[in-house]
């Protein structure tokens, strides 16, 4: 159903949701039972962690570094989740490009325009320039989604200078995402 052949994911795409989900594709009726052997098994090795940290004995004083590693453990998969480095500042790159240059557009005219009427002596209504510097802070805003979604967000690719075919692979995967959230509620 998806207009993208087998892809490989991103690194900061959960890999355990394609996982799921190519799981209940292949077989409906086996993965319902491979849910249940599988949450089965989680809650068990859970079981046996909280067990093996309560078993501390008594002459051993709780110490800080059991919660250090649960810390260091729950921000290792969270880095792992993370947008890459090289990514982002791809992604700040064209955001500040494309919503940067239309701000200062939408603030130079009520400074041209200031200057057209004291210095000039035009007349023109001042709805036309709030409606002028409306539309370029418009554009910003809608830069800013562009600049987001035309970046590459494959790290060792870097895309292309205006970013249409990234634009749609990652409007598709980010439509893709929405609509099955939907289905699972």
């Amino acid at each position: 159903m998806s207009t993208e052949p087998s892809r490989s994911p991103l690194p900061f795409e959960p890999r355990q949701k394609g996982k799921k989900n190519a799981k209940k594709q292949a077989n409906p009726q086996s993965s319902t039972t491979a849910a249940s052997q599988k949450s089965s098994a989680q809650a068990a090795e859970e079981s046996t962690q909280k067990s093996q940290k309560n078993t501390n004995t008594p002459s051993q004083p709780q110490s800080g570094k059991t919660k250090r590693e649960d810390k260091s453990s729950s921000s290792v998969s969270q880095e792992s989740m993370a947008i890459p480095d090289a990514v982002s500042k791809r992604m700040a790159r064209r955001m500040a490009v494309l919503c940067g240059i239309p701000s200062l557009l939408g603030m130079a005219t009520f400074v041209v325009s200031y200057i057209l009427i004291a210095k000039v002596g035009l007349e023109f209504p001042h709805v036309a320039v709030v409606l002028v510097s409306m539309g370029f802070f418009g554009l910003g805003v809608l830069g800013l989604s562009y600049g987001l979604f035309s970046s590459s967000w494959d790290e060792n690719t870097p895309g292309s200078i205006l970013g249409w075919q990234e634009f749609t692979t990652n409007l598709g995967r980010t439509t893709s995402a929405w609509r099955s959230a939907r289905q699972k509620d």
